[in-house]
């Protein structure tokens, strides 16, 4: 608050500010530093039988920071992926994202970090991540566009254009 040029005592308004941000970024914002993604993988899953469908979770609250401006970004996002050596239970999906989210990443970074844990911990034969957010460094500072939405799209190994489009509920034709 100082480096701002508000004193904290000064202003009764300000005085617990420093100790809510410090709390909010250790114990919401950043919480997903203390996801360890494969444990939370192999203890949410179980072997998934030969030949098992295809799974898609979509709708998916994102919530995550900008290491450049830590300012938020706040979204949905949706995974597609085929099964290999285990199948996730549904919320494990979710808590997967959540986990890759909750930390200062940059928004390709946590498709990238789903589809890799989904293949290295999950042993899945495909993976696809999709999120779509509104960045607060994008509507509330430079270019001030606060309707403009930034989406990221990862995707490994073995899953169709047209298990992805179904997966995401969109008509094949359409573009992931």
């Amino acid at each position: 608050m100082r480096a701002l040029g508000r004193d904290p005592e000064a202003d009764p308004e300000l005085a617990a500010t420093p100790a809510r941000v410090t709390e909010a970024f250790a114990d919401e914002l950043l919480r997903g530093y203390a996801v360890d993604v494969g444990k939370l993988i192999i203890e949410g899953s179980s072997p998934a039988a030969p030949g098992a469908a295809v799974v898609a979770v979509t709708g998916i609250d994102v919530a995550t920071v900008c290491p450049h401006h830590l300012m938020p970004g706040i979204g949905r996002g949706a995974v597609v992926y085929r099964p290999g050596e285990r199948l996730l239970g549904l919320g494990t999906i979710a808590r997967l994202v959540d986990a890759c989210s909750r930390r200062l990443v940059l928004q390709e970074g946590i498709t990238n970090e789903v589809v890799r844990a989904l293949v290295t911990h999950a042993g899945a034969r495909g993976a696809y991540c999709e999120i779509t957010l509104l960045h607060g460094c994008l509507s509330a500072r430079g270019a001030c566009q606060a309707r403009a939405q930034a989406t990221s799209l990862s995707r490994a190994g073995e899953l169709s254009d047209t298990e992805v489009l179904l997966g995401l509920g969109r008509t094949v034709g359409s573009k992931p």
